[in-house]
């Protein structure tokens, strides 16, 4: 198995990690006022944020 596979897979740990952190966090705040309505801009950003991460994905095989 190649050093970067290797050097790889605690990354990819060390960030979803910090991600679930961060979703935590979002979590436990308390919050007085309402949560504000979507108004689909929410849903289009989530779908460029999956779009990024593939092209990423795809990059980083290709390369």
């Amino acid at each position: 198995m190649s050093p970067e596979r290797l050097y790889a897979l605690p990354v990819i740990g060390l960030v979803l990690l910090a991600i679930l952190q961060v979703g935590y966090g979002q979590v436990m705040a308390p919050s007085p006022a309402p949560p504000p309505s979507s108004n689909g801009t929410v849903i289009d950003q989530g779908i460029a944020y999956i779009l990024l991460g593939v092209a990423l994905a795809i990059t980083y095989l290709v390369h």
